[in-house]
């Protein structure tokens, strides 16, 4: 077959999410990768879906894309945990923005009933929840409706699912050209009603124009998978102080502000390595850890051995134990902005979209249900959606 109501340009998560929600429309969906398999921004992550601290169209994104997930794990057999997540909060003023943000989203949630977005914890109950050093918390946050998956199984498994309900994917299939209605690839052309190109980074070798225009760069992280020795299992993912620098609804209250100065000046060398650490364990109990931050028109395929060993170190001290025994390092990478989400259409019926702030996994689904419920009954203007109410 060589003509299809859509074709997705790319196989990670969020052009999976365009297939996904194509298909369940009644569209025929050809996805096209130039990879022999999902191996991008999708299965190196933390399998994290950090639902409630997304703001302005993230938020919107991370509502539509909860019950998504939700119905993958009973229809395509993805591993999904409905384990919420723990903020750890280490100092007074990382607990000030988290009552900020408990008391600025009341007890009523957005996403379901029976539970507020934020639930605050004293420091006896962080400690009961978390395997942490003595005396580390001064309090945290319980945020029960995220969720957490396998990034090494979720896109797969959601392909899979894809591939059993008639979409077809042609891997190892790079894309030469895109024009309004017809797709060029290197194994011969395709006839498109609709054209989603989903590449991430990729975007520049596409629309270069459209890339540098919107200041869409290249994200590098440094990231591990280690055996930590924990004297319990996590329950949750865990975010902490830094964290909340990095999430929209968190980053944009009064009391960041005062974070940020003080980790600024007392952690310099952490604040330029632009961290977030953060935990999730998977399965086998092994902690997958990060992450660090490095921005360029492309990332140096040579990573600094000192970002793996702040990792490790302060592993080490949270939870207590030895240094970690690393069963695994790797470098992400995704796309960048200025904004947190790329939707533009530079031709007719050809639609370019992407997650630019590294919320692809949590926001993907969500995202590609816009989109697509939007092709599907009007068209739209080009676009770009800031991370701000």
């Amino acid at each position: 077959m060589t003509s299809f109501d859509v074709v997705v340009v790319g196989s990670g998560i969020v052009g999976l999410g365009h297939a996904l929600a194509a298909s369940d429309r009644g569209l025929s969906v050809v996805v096209v990768d130039r990879a022999a398999a999902i191996g991008g921004a999708s299965v190196r992550n933390f399998g994290h879906l950090c639902f409630t601290p997304q703001s302005g169209p993230a938020r919107e994104f991370a509502l539509r894309s909860r019950p998504l997930w939700l119905r993958l794990e009973a229809d395509a057999g993805v591993w999904l945990r409905e384990s919420g997540t723990v903020v750890l909060a280490r100092h007074d003023d990382e607990l000030a923005v988290l009552r900020e943000l408990a008391a600025q989203r009341g007890a009523e949630s957005v996403f379901g009933v029976g539970a507020p977005d934020v639930v605050l914890l004293d420091a006896r109950e962080v400690s009961e929840r978390l395997p942490l050093a003595d005396g580390t918390a001064v309090g945290g946050a319980h945020l029960p409706w995220d969720l957490q998956v396998n990034p090494r199984q979720a896109g797969a498994g959601l392909a899979a699912y894809l591939a059993s309900r008639g979409v077809e994917f042609r891997y190892r299939t790079a894309v030469t050209a895109v024009r309004p209605g017809r797709v060029t690839t290197t194994r011969g052309p395709i006839d498109a009603g609709t054209v989603i190109v989903a590449v991430n980074h990729d975007i520049d070798q596409l629309y270069p124009e459209i890339a540098e225009r919107d200041g869409i760069v290249r994200c590098g992280l440094d990231m591990l998978r280690v055996d930590a020795g924990l004297r319990a299992p996590l329950p949750a993912p865990v975010l902490t102080g830094w964290s909340l620098l990095r999430y929209g609804a968190f980053s944009s209250l009064p009391a960041a502000a005062t974070l940020g100065e003080r980790l600024r000046r007392e952690y310099p060398l952490l604040f330029e390595l632009d961290l977030n650490q953060m935990y999730t364990q998977l399965q086998d109990g092994s902690l997958i850890v990060g992450d660090t931050h490095y921005r360029g028109a492309s990332v140096s395929v040579f990573q600094n051995e000192n970002a793996f060993e702040q990792l490790l170190q302060l592993t080490s001290e949270l939870f207590g134990v030895p240094r970690p025994r690393v069963l695994e390092r790797w470098q992400g990478v995704y796309a960048s902005g200025r904004a947190d989400f790329l939707i533009d259409q530079p031709e007719p019926g050809v639609y370019l979209v992407a997650a630019t702030t590294g919320i692809g996994m949590t926001t993907g689904l969500g995202l590609a249900e816009h989109v697509i419920s939007t092709v599907c009954n009007f068209a739209i203007p080009s676009l770009t959606l800031k991370g701000t109410p």
